[in-house]
């Protein structure tokens, strides 16, 4: 057993002299529920509490180089954690009020192996094999202690520890005296507050006194240079001051100390050697003006700039009581867009929660209306006109930004602006703004100090006898300036490897109709004939189960019917989904979204005895075509929302708990007749913890007046494909249609021109599964700023990130996990090759000396670099593989087999195309020496 122990000694020496000869890990200290696993995979060590649920062997497998350790207090026991009751009085030595906890005697013989079986055991039973050990020298806080015998039982409990549990990693939380002794068996040590400190027991943050802080930065350096372990300083700020944050995390790291400066309870995500970027902004609505969330103007406006611009969108309804998490580690500003005002009831809250979060230094937009008086109770420096304009009018400035899609029109007789306090106005820039017959200055927009506004109807203007809208201002420099949005590298979901998103999906409607052509066949059999055949793209093509099932509508068909539906499933390009079992129009009964007199509430396919139920809807038409339509092996894996397409949070939970992924919805429909950007939707919403994911162009529906003609209006989705992808590219192509289009012969043929515009471009043709999967890793992704550059991580289906033109290109030498980058209509496109990368970007664009993807109809399956510049590499495609490759001097591709590719062509001095008649390849760049 010594020998046993010795020799375990011995390996953790020489582990822990390895980690101090390594680079200096990232740490996050992290004690609250909000933050992703992505956003703490952005750190080498995360420390979360593990009673949050968190799984560390996923965490691992998903993102190898980082890792979650959990929170474990040695000398305390809060009295939440459950093994409280299982200690003996007589180990209790002490109570912490202030935090609620007891301290416990570290001299029991018997007191390690409680603790490795009772806190360490069941945690690392879930997989933790780090471990942040806190409250090492809490037994100073009792009357009596005998100082050598509390340190005598420290030490045994961390040699328990390493013999029960070989392989486990420790962090400690001071116990600088015992470190001498038991550093071969530790990774780290910790101690808080260097400079900036909490007093718990005035509730108050504080600054560190110099004679305290030259004792403990002695006391770490001596650490750190005696017994060459890694020192971790966390320090504690307002969770607002991030400038305080950000300038506290710099002077510790200056120091050669691993910074963590979080807030009080380290319950906000602070900045250590990472900072991460802040991407969600929260959107105040009220939803008694609207029928639904996805019908508030906020979303339907204001989302999709915001998920251009990489920021994720949050809503809070002001008729609830509003979060009080909103904090700028992960916010990065607050929207109101209400269409009038807010109940009387929730005035005062409403205000009062505004008047904190600008106290905190959130910026804020006010958009179209306040919802209510503004007076002086709100630090805005802004006062309503309340009709005290003297007419008329005439306009006093207006910033570039305006009249992006319109001008702004001449002000109403009954036009009301905010007046600005002197010192605001001083501060503030007007992009909008009027001067009365009096020489009165009004304000319709403008950047304030503490965000900005913009009043109707200067923001959104409808077109008088139509039903379309314009934007009268830009919306992605409105959002940035006021809300102080910043560049990062952008998660983008409409691009692969340097080219656009091709996916082809189909709603089942009227699978059994018959079409207007000789024979007249079922639409089914018609799609597969004269689409599918020909088109051998990936498709994702969905049934309504009532339409072709023996129990369904039409019985006497149904043995064709599902005949043509399992040769269509059986294609190899087609995956499979249900577009429900009865068609309902509306997903969402609650109200207001349906009253009394709504004749929407059963408007479905009308089957006898039925009633609407959501879960034979989803999981029942799953079910059905599973058993008696799929093709062994081949599971459906999409559901195709149908009618309004605006499910409730429980129908989404449906669709999640049976393992779905869902789409539809969104009717992006942006044409020359239409030319705003009104007309083009987010990525998706959200709604009670689950994600709804838009098409990404609306179907031919839209296109042919609600299929009342004309029937050839589909070809008119050309032109939304074109406008969806200049400027700016906003959409993936997306040739979304219903069995009708297949009925007709002139929706035949725009369903062709469709076809041909989309396959005449460089595009990565995919599933629909595949681009739903990338929306919700939008979602997850995270970035962050470290010395080197950017760091990004995400679960790893969204594999592009997008650069605004102030971060230029991607640095090849300098990156890790970055195949190449094309250049994109709206800044350069970098190609990821798993679910963490490292990017250093440059605005002076020099050529490279490395070889790199240029671009790709396909996924990369791998990405090898080797040290002499050479790459070994997979392409993983669905159709022909067609890619693009920088090689410079001295490089040349091969494949595996050391030949040549089935054709190729240079493109440039440096650029050269490639084609193969395989959809997969494995290829090698092979470079000399650089």
């Amino acid at each position: 057993m010594k020998a046993l122990l010795r020799s375990c000694l011995i390996c953790c020496a020489l582990l822990a002299a390895m980690w101090a000869q390594a680079a200096t890990p990232s740490v996050a200290v992290y004690y609250g529920k909000d933050a992703t696993m992505s956003e703490l995979a952005l750190y080498d060590i995360a420390v979360v509490e593990p009673e949050h649920g968190y799984d560390p062997v996923k965490f691992k497998q998903t993102w190898p180089n980082s890792e979650l350790y959990a929170y474990a207090s040695v000398a305390e026991a809060g009295d939440d954690r459950a093994y409280l009751s299982k200690i003996p009085a007589a180990w209790k030595m002490a109570r912490n009020g202030v935090w609620q906890s007891t301290v416990i005697d570290q001299t029991p013989e018997q007191w390690p192996a409680f603790f490795a079986d009772e806190v360490i055991g069941p945690l690392w039973q879930k997989g933790f094999r780090g471990f942040f050990l806190d409250t090492m020298d809490s037994y100073r806080l009792a009357e009596k202690f005998d100082e050598a015998a509390q340190q005598d039982g420290l030490v045994r409990v961390i040699k328990t520890l390493n013999e029960r549990f070989p392989g486990i990693k420790l962090i400690l939380n001071r116990g600088f005296e015992i470190v001498p002794r038991v550093k071969g068996l530790i990774q780290m040590v910790a101690a808080e507050s260097l400079f900036r400190g909490w007093d718990a027991n005035l509730k108050r943050y504080i600054d560190v006194p110099a004679k305290d802080r030259e004792w403990l930065l002695s006391q770490l350096q001596t650490i750190r240079e005696r017994d060459k372990l890694p020192v971790l300083a966390i320090d504690y700020v307002p969770p607002h001051d991030r400038d305080a944050t950000r300038a506290t995390a710099k002077k510790i790291a200056e120091l050669g100390i691993i910074p963590w400066v979080a807030d009080s309870v380290l319950y906000t995500l602070g900045i250590g050697t990472v900072e991460a970027q802040a991407r969600h902004v929260l959107i105040l609505y009220n939803s008694s003006d609207y029928p639904t969330l996805n019908e508030t103007a906020a979303h339907r406006f204001a989302e999709m700039p915001l998920n251009y611009m990489g920021y994720i969108a949050d809503y809070a309804d002001v008729r609830k009581a509003l979060p009080q998490n909103i904090t700028r580690d992960r916010y990065a500003g607050i929207i109101t867009w209400f269409g009038g005002s807010i109940p009387d009831q929730r005035v005062k809250d409403v205000r009062q929660w505004l008047a904190n979060q600008s106290q905190q230094k959130m910026p804020i937009l006010v958009l179209n209306t306040p919802g209510f008086a503004v007076d002086r109770t709100l630090p805005f420096g802004v006062r309503s006109s309340e009709g005290a304009a003297t007419q008329p009018l005439k306009k006093a400035a207006q910033a570039s930004i305006y009249g992006f899609e319109m001008q702004p029109l001449p002000p109403s007789f009954d036009y009301e602006g905010w007046t600005l306090a002197p010192e605001t106005l001083q501060k503030s820039q007007q992009l909008l703004s009027f001067d009365d017959a009096k020489g009165k200055r009004f304000v319709s927009a403008a950047i304030t100090p503490w965000g900005g506004f913009v009043l109707m109807p200067y923001l959104i203007e409808e077109v008088p006898g139509t039903n379309q809208s314009r934007w009268v201002v830009n919306p992605f420099a409105l959002l940035q300036q006021t809300l102080r949005l910043a560049d990062f590298p952008i998660p983008d979901v409409t691009t692969e490897n340097g080219r656009r998103l091709l996916l082809a999906h189909v709603d089942g409607d009227s699978f059994p109709s018959k079409a207007e052509v000789p024979g007249s066949p079922f639409a089914g059999e018609m799609l597969r004939r004269e689409i599918l055949e020909l088109y051998r793209i990936p498709h994702t093509i969905s049934v309504i189960e009532a339409e072709i099932s023996p129990q369904g509508l039409y019985p006497q068909w149904s043995k064709q019917l599902e005949s043509i539906a399992q040769r269509i499933f059986a294609m190899p390009h087609v995956e499979i989904a249900s577009h429900s079992y009865s068609h309902p129009f509306l997903w969402d009964h609650a109200p207001p979204r349906v009253g009394k007199e709504d004749k929407e509430v059963n408007l479905n396919l009308h089957i006898p005895g039925y009633v609407m139920d959501l879960h034979r809807e989803i999981k029942g038409s799953v079910d059905y075509i599973q058993k008696n339509l799929a093709p062994p092996g081949k599971p459906v894996g999409v559901f195709l929302w149908s009618g309004d397409t605006a499910p409730s949070a429980e129908a989404l939970a449906i669709s999640d708990a049976a393992g779905l992924l869902n789409l539809n919805g969104g009717d992006t429909s942006i044409t020359r007749n239409k030319p705003s950007l009104t007309e083009v939707m987010s990525w998706g919403i959200r709604k009670g913890g689950h994600l709804q994911v838009y098409a990404p162009i609306t179907n031919e529906n839209i296109y042919t007046n609600l299929w009342h003609g004309p029937f050839y209006g589909f070809e008119k989705v050309t032109e939304t494909f074109e406008m969806t992808d200049s400027p700016r590219r906003l959409k993936a192509i997306d040739i979304y249609y219903h069995f009708y289009s297949v009925s007709k012969v002139a929706s035949i043929k725009a369903l062709h021109s469709a076809y041909k515009w989309a396959l005449s471009r460089a595009v990565n043709p995919v599933f629909a599964s595949e681009y739903i999967r990338k929306v919700q890793d939008f979602y997850e992704f995270s970035v962050g700023k470290d010395e080197h550059g950017w760091r990004m991580r995400g679960p790893g289906q969204l594999r592009t990130v997008r650069l605004p033109d102030s971060l230029g290109t991607p640095v090849m030498k300098g990156s890790i996990n970055v195949a190449g980058y094309q250049k994109g209509p709206d800044g350069y496109y970098a190609h990821l090759t798993s679910s963490s990368a490292q990017m250093q970007t440059q605005t002076v664009v020099t050529p490279p000396k490395q070889a790199y993807l240029v671009d790709a109809n396909a996924r990369l399956s791998s990405w090898q670099p080797q040290a002499d510049g050479s790459v070994s590499f997979s392409l993983q495609g669905h159709v022909p593989l067609e890619w693009r490759m920088y090689l410079p001097q001295g490089c040349s591709l091969t494949t595996a087999q050391n030949a040549a590719p089935s054709s190729a062509s240079s493109d440039s001095l440096f650029i050269r195309s490639f084609r193969s008649t395989q959809t997969s390849a494995k290829l090698k760049v092979q470079c000399r020496a650089l």
